[in-house]
C-alpha cells in the first residue's frame, strides 16, 4: 500500500524543488520562472522513475538511454534561451539554461530515491543563484567574482 504513494511523493517534491528554484528566477523577471522549473523537475523524475521501474528490469534494455536523453532535451531547451546580442557583445540567459539544466538532475536524483541529494543540490543551486547574484554584481557595473579576487592582488 505504501509503495502506492511513492512516485506520487516524488513528482510532488520534484514540483516542489523545481518551483522553488524557479521562484528565484521568476523574481529577477527571467522568462523561464516556476512553472517552467517545476514542469522540468517533475518531467526528469517522471522520465526518470520510467526508465528504472519500467525499463530496468527488461532484457535488452538500457534504463541509462532515458536519462542521457532527458540531458539532451534540455541542453537543447537550454539553447533556446541563450540570446547573444551583437551590438553590446552581451549574452543573455545562460544562467537560466543552466539552472533548468540542474533541475532536471534535481528530478534525476529523485527519479532514484535520491531525497537527501536532490534537496541538497536544491538549496545549492538557490543559494548559488540567489547570494552569489548579491557579490557578483555591483549597481553601477557587473563585476564577476574573479574581477573581485583581480582587485585583491
Amino acid at each position: 500500500m505504501l509503495e502506492l504513494f511513492i512516485i506520487p511523493f516524488k513528482l510532488l517534491l520534484a514540483i516542489l524543488l523545481g518551483g522553488i528554484i524557479g521562484i528565484e528566477r521568476e523574481r529577477m523577471g527571467k522568462p523561464a520562472g516556476s512553472r517552467t522549473y517545476a514542469l522540468i523537475a517533475l518531467a526528469s523524475t517522471l522520465f526518470t522513475v520510467l526508465s528504472v521501474e519500467g525499463f530496468g528490469t527488461m532484457a535488452n534494455s538500457d534504463p541509462s538511454r532515458i536519462a542521457s536523453q532527458i540531458l539532451v532535451g534540455l541542453g537543447f531547451i537550454g539553447a533556446g534561451i541563450i540570446i547573444f546580442h551583437r551590438q553590446n557583445e552581451q549574452i543573455e540567459g545562460l544562467t537560466t539554461a543552466a539552472a533548468l539544466w540542474a533541475t532536471a538532475a534535481i528530478g534525476m536524483a529523485i527519479g532514484i530515491n535520491w531525497y537527501f541529494e536532490a534537496v541538497f543540490a536544491s538549496i545549492l543551486i538557490f543559494l548559488i543563484l540567489f547570494i552569489v547574484r548579491k557579490v557578483e554584481f555591483n549597481k553601477k557595473k557587473k563585476n564577476t567574482l574573479w574581477d573581485l579576487f583581480e582587485k585583491k592582488k
